[in-house]
Order: C-alpha cells, then sequence, then structure tokens
C-alpha cells in the first residue's frame, strides 16, 4: 500500500505534525511492505528546518522526520511554501527534498491513501 500524508500545520504549537508522524512511524513499524509519502506544505515545511532543540521529554519533529526516511519513508516540502517563508536559503534535514505541486499531484494519483493533518 502506498500512502501520502500532506500536513500543513507549524511543527509546534498544535499536535496534527506529531500525530502524523507518530502514525507514519507505527505505520512502518506494523506494515514494513507499505510506502510512505510526507509532503510539508505551509507552516509545516518548517518542520524541516535541521537543529531543533526542544527541551527534554518533548517530542522533536526532526527526530521523527528522520525515523521515517530511515525506513525508506520519502518527505519533501513544498517549493512554494518554503519560499514565502523565507526558507529558500536554509539548509533542510538531509534527505528531505523541496518538492513542487507537480510532484504532489502524481504522489497523489499514485497513492492508494492520502490523509491530511
Amino acid at each position: 500500500m502506498k500512502l501520502l500524508m500532506i500536513l500543513h500545520d507549524a511543527p509546534y504549537g498544535s499536535e496534527k505534525v506529531y500525530n502524523a508522524l507518530r502514525l507514519a512511524m507505527k505505520l512502518q513499524q506494523e506494515h514494513a511492505e507499505g510506502e510512505i509519502r510526507v509532503f510539508l506544505m505551509a507552516d509545516a515545511v518548517t518542520a524541516a528546518m535541521p537543529a531543533q532543540i526542544t527541551p527534554q521529554g518533548y517530542y522533536n519533529v526532526e527526530r521523527m522526520l528522520k525515523a521515517v526516511m530511515g525506513k525508506q519513508g520519502e518527505v519533501r516540502a513544498c517549493g512554494t511554501c518554503v519560499e514565502a517563508r523565507g526558507l529558500e536559503q536554509v539548509a533542510l534535514i538531509e534527505g528531505i527534498e523541496v518538492g513542487t505541486m507537480s510532484q504532489l499531484a502524481q504522489w497523489v494519483v499514485d497513492s492508494d491513501k492520502v490523509l491530511t493533518f
């Protein structure tokens, strides 16, 4: 099964990104044969910024994204959203690519299920 998760919310402040990544990690753990793709849009593109420091005991989205990619998950950040937030000159977490709407459209067509957060 191919699953696409489209994330819109900022990585901290609400728990939407956190819960989406928790689900992605659980799916990879329990259904290893599946393919997980994550597309970051709007304020969720800030989740792709490296060197995140969170308080002890608090979730860290950077570590979660790396865990998803470490199990062959793909993560892309919307290029338009990256530019709109002035992040085009910032290096993203290693393994995260800047994506386009055409790529997202192809991922939607190729996916068996699409979830939005």
